[in-house]
């Protein structure tokens, strides 16, 4: 399946199982005889298909040196980004060169930042290996790093020329990462595609994961394309993430996955719409129940008052004023702004 998104810069999204082995082939038209490539992954993900993916390329006559970082959202910071530069730097990369990312989202955003600050930019291509990457991660050129006090903070819109996107690699992914990355495609469903919602809340939508990795991707682009640099609709796509990114601080970025924060999310930002009676009753509940059938939690764990305090360097804010994302039911969206002060007394 090829899925084309018509961004600045477009370029398309290859869904198709085994398409690690043809990345090279893939990446050939892009590229001049001889392109060199730095293929950055992590020490969990560059054991499994690391090998694979530079067959591939070296095959297609690309110059494939690598660069490994210790796996964890931890590692994802500019230190980490400050040694690909020296690993480029001391490679004699340049601008024609190109960075190839193997990994899931935390890969991806380190290694596509890389490739839009590193010489002012440079091309690179994303092959994502969990379901959050491949579903969402790396489509729209968002490209960043974590502060101490917060998620991507520092960051670079930088699209990839190329999104290689292989489902059978979902397969080595432990169940609770599998679980996770549902979460966002949950998500996908909930904000735009009431039959894809369904499915995976009726446990029955995962038969044939290129498809809903292709339907997800399809959902993410149509939302990139119309607002490219995230000022308007396409903000909706952070429906739940308000509310995540603040858990996934008060944890201290640790104990609670970024699907799992998400998917708590949901459940706040439906609790915060019924209240406001712009979500239909009982749309909290349906979110609640599709994500404890992937085994995930449902309950904050934290105060209110809390979790609305931890949304103060949120990116979505303007001032004291959030815009918040809220669905007025399942399939359909919103951007709805409101002060801090009014989430907290909709969530109270």
């Amino acid at each position: 399946m090829k899925i084309e998104v018509r961004t600045d810069r477009p370029y398309t999204v290859t869904v198709e199982r085994g398409a690690i082995d043809r990345a090279g082939e893939l990446l050939r038209p892009l590229k001049k005889p001889g392109t060199r490539v730095m293929l950055i992954s992590d020490s969990n993900v560059s054991p499994l298909y690391g090998k694979r993916l530079r067959t591939s390329l070296e095959g297609a006559g690309f110059a494939v040196s690598g660069f490994t970082f210790p796996a964890g959202e931890e590692h994802k910071q500019i230190a980490t980004v400050c040694d690909m530069y020296r690993a480029l730097s001391e490679g004699g990369f340049t601008r024609t060169d190109l960075i190839v990312t193997l990994g899931g989202g935390v890969t991806g955003d380190m290694g596509g930042f890389a490739a839009a600050t590193f010489l002012r930019g440079m091309d690179f291509a994303q092959v994502p290996t969990t379901v959050v990457s491949q579903a969402d991660a790396s489509v729209g050129g968002k490209t960043g790093v974590d502060l101490p006090f917060g998620k991507n903070l520092v960051g670079a819109f930088h699209q990839p020329v190329a999104v290689i996107s292989d489902p059978d690699a979902l397969k080595t992914l432990p169940r609770h990462y599998f679980n996770d990355g549902l979460g966002e495609v949950i998500k996908h469903g909930a904000i735009a595609d009431k039959e894809l919602f369904e499915a995976l809340e009726q446990g029955s939508g995962l038969e044939d994961m290129e498809q809903v990795m292709g339907r997800s991707v399809s959902i993410k682009r149509d939302f990139v394309e119309a607002d490219t640099k995230d000022t308007g609709r396409r903000m909706i796509l952070n429906f739940g993430h308000t509310c995540g990114h603040a858990l996934e601080k008060l944890h201290g970025f640790k104990g609670l996955s970024h699907g799992e924060a998400v998917g708590i999310g949901m459940v706040l930002a439906c609790k915060a719409g019924e209240k406001l009676g712009v979500t239909e009753p009982g749309t909290g509940e349906r979110i609640a129940k599709a994500l404890k059938e992937y085994g995930m939690p449902t309950e904050p764990g934290f105060a209110m008052e809390e979790i609305v305090a931890a949304t103060a360097l949120d990116k979505k804010s303007d001032g004291d004023t959030l815009r918040f994302i809220l669905i007025p039911r399942i399939g359909e969206s919103l951007i709805r702004p409101m002060t801090r002060k009014e989430l907290l007394e909709a969530l109270s």
